[in-house]
């Protein structure tokens, strides 16, 4: 195999920019071709910062939030909150809602939204975490828990976690037993579709058939990563980057299985003591909220950009603003990339 573009890369902290300001939790972002940038916000919709850096704020509504709504203020999604999102192939925003637990698509003009599903075999969803478009059309949704606390959940004790296939107006379960499911990815063929179990904390994969059932399940990478894991994205050679939440890591994975740690912004002491009380099954809110780096607190995706896809963001859930590095290697372009 050639040489791997990412030997003896590690990221200059020096050479970080920034881009957005006033974001709030920008957990997951979606580049496209032109520039542009959409990151899921907190304050109830996403934001498009476009390739000028001006950035505008579309906010989801929906009609019927409350019955008898007349007027454009009292038609906002009740308990919104956009966690993962995916490009229709027309261009509007699909989202996992981690605040609704539901399954969206927003319009991406006017963030009129509607609803694909919000129960599973009669039944609410759960924790709705992140999705993921394939070439198909078909759509790919992360249910972190069916616990309703979530923060109880971000335990290495607990695997109630699943993964979710939406096809043809149906939502059925293809993966079960998963701690915290949360981002997944597929490779450049489509063969195999990588998910984090952020409670493993591991990377796990299966192979996928063509009816959509995941099979051959197995570890990709290291048994134990030693700290939670969020967001993931395939470069153009194979490696699954991917983020240490928390803990404030960028790493890779090569091809081979080897992990590699390409940004280090975590506090020793902090993540030590979430390390230990995680472990035992006792990780909680001061253990959560004490730990996390100063780049852009709590790293939660990573996702390539720019023409040349070589220019990679990292997402993030207590950050206002998006960091930004270059990579030595391209990212693995998404279903989205070449359709507008």
């Amino acid at each position: 195999m050639a040489n791997n573009p990412i030997d003896g890369f590690t990221v200059d902290r020096s050479a970080i920019g920034y881009v957005g300001e006033g974001l709030q939790r920008p957990e997951c972002i979606l580049a496209e071709r032109d520039g542009s940038l959409w990151a899921a916000d907190a304050r109830g919709g996403v934001v498009h910062i476009r390739a000028d850096g001006s950035q505008q704020l579309i906010t989801q509504s929906e009609a019927n939030a409350f019955a008898g709504a007349t007027d454009e203020a009292t038609r906002f999604t009740v308990g919104t909150l956009p966690n993962g999102l995916a490009f229709a192939r027309n261009g509007d925003i699909v989202i996992s809602n981690f605040g609704t637990d539901r399954l969206e698509i927003m319009n991406r003009t006017t963030g009129e939204t509607r609803v694909l599903a919000d129960t599973i075999d009669g039944r609410p969803i759960g924790k709705v975490n992140f999705v993921l478009r394939d070439s198909k059309d078909r759509l790919w949704l992360t249910i972190s828990t069916r616990i309703v606390n979530w923060m109880q959940a971000v335990s290495p004790k607990i695997a109630d976690g699943f993964i979710a296939l939406y096809d043809q107006g149906r939502l059925k379960v293809v993966a079960d037993n998963i701690a915290f499911t949360n981002e997944i990815r597929f490779d450049a063929g489509e063969e195999w579709l990588y998910a984090v179990e952020t409670s493993g904390p591991k990377i796990t994969r299966f192979r996928v058939q063509n009816d959509g059932s995941l099979t051959e399940r197995q570890t990709f990478g290291p048994e134990d990563h030693g700290a939670p894991i969020d967001g993931i994205a395939f470069d153009a050679f194979g490696n699954l980057w991917g983020t240490h939440v928390m803990m404030d890591r960028i790493f890779a994975i090569t091809p081979e299985g080897e992990l590699r740690i390409l940004l280090d912004d975590h506090d020793p002491w902090t993540s030590r003591q979430l390390m230990t009380a995680f472990y035992k099954g006792e990780a909680g809110p001061e253990h959560m909220l004490a730990a996390g780096g100063r780049i852009a607190p709590w790293f939660a995706s990573v996702t390539f950009g720019g023409p040349d896809l070589k220019t990679v963001y990292i997402g993030s859930l207590r950050g206002t603003r998006i960091p930004f590095f270059r990579s030595p290697v391209a990212g693995l372009p998404m279903v989205h990339w070449n359709e507008r």
